[in-house]
């Protein structure tokens, strides 16, 4: 017999331990059967006050990501989701794949990480090809995010960083501040908008503005989560989250 909460999927889910935000996203697009198992990956709250220490910060979290993997799978989960993005940027597609790689080498479970999930989304949505970037991050990190989607075959046209103080202070953005960041980096030669940082609270804000503008608007903890659940061949349609979940 299985899980009796769990019957149909266990996911086993790693995010920093300042973030407040991924672990409510992914509780909210978690159909009935699926159970989400959080470790959290050690993170003091650094401030982020240049670029550099900015870099610092997130890669040691990522030196502290396998810990959380051997933690989490104790509960004997089904699959992996990483609720950190930043990790999953660096070094470009070699990069992440080299961190996919890690971490399935240490589990023996398939995991999945917001670079290639948002890479997914895109290629579900179709016709996608010239892309903006949002993120909570500082520039050096943008640069990071650029490097991997124009290795997968995507333009950057546009992006903003918007120079979050500290790890926590990310759960902290507005939405205001997040409609007006949609609105600087869009144009007429954007087929997409994609928001990265999971600590940044976007998955409703992405479904309104997705609407407005008539194009993709992906925030990457809806499409982490989305690629998870159909890489467990959970098909699921959950309303109210955007097309990735009630179409694709």
């Amino acid at each position: 017999m299985g899980d009796v909460l769990g019957w149909r999927c266990k996911f086993g889910v790693m995010g920093p331990s300042t973030n407040t935000v991924v672990q409510p996203d992914y509780d909210m697009m978690r159909p009935a059967g699926v159970t989400n198992h959080y470790s959290r990956i050690y993170t003091p709250n650094a401030d982020a006050i240049s670029n550099e220490t900015f870099l610092a910060g997130a890669r040691l979290i990522g030196n502290n990501t396998l810990d959380a993997v051997k933690s989490v799978m104790t509960c004997k989960p089904d699959h992996l989701v990483m609720g950190m993005s930043a990790v999953t940027f660096f070094d470009g597609a070699k990069g992440a794949d080299a961190f996919v790689k890690q971490v399935e080498d240490v589990s023996g479970l398939k995991i999945s990480v917001g670079s290639h999930s948002c890479t997914a989304a895109m290629n579900a949505y179709g016709g996608v090809k010239n892309i903006s970037i949002m993120s909570p991050y500082w520039p050096a990190m943008n640069e990071q995010v650029a490097r991997y989607f124009t290795d997968m075959g995507f333009t950057v046209k546009k992006d903003i960083a918007m120079h979050c103080p500290s790890w926590t202070g990310i759960a902290e953005v507005t939405p205001k501040q997040c409609v007006d960041a949609i609105k600087a980096i869009d144009g007429d030669d954007v087929d997409a908008i994609v928001q990265v940082g999971t600590n940044l609270s976007m998955v409703k804000l992405a479904v309104m503005a997705e609407m407005w503008l008539g194009k993709p608007v992906i925030a990457i903890n809806t499409a982490t989560y989305w690629h998870a659940l159909r890489t467990m061949g959970i098909q699921d349609k959950v309303a109210g989250c955007g097309p990735l979940l009630e179409r694709f």
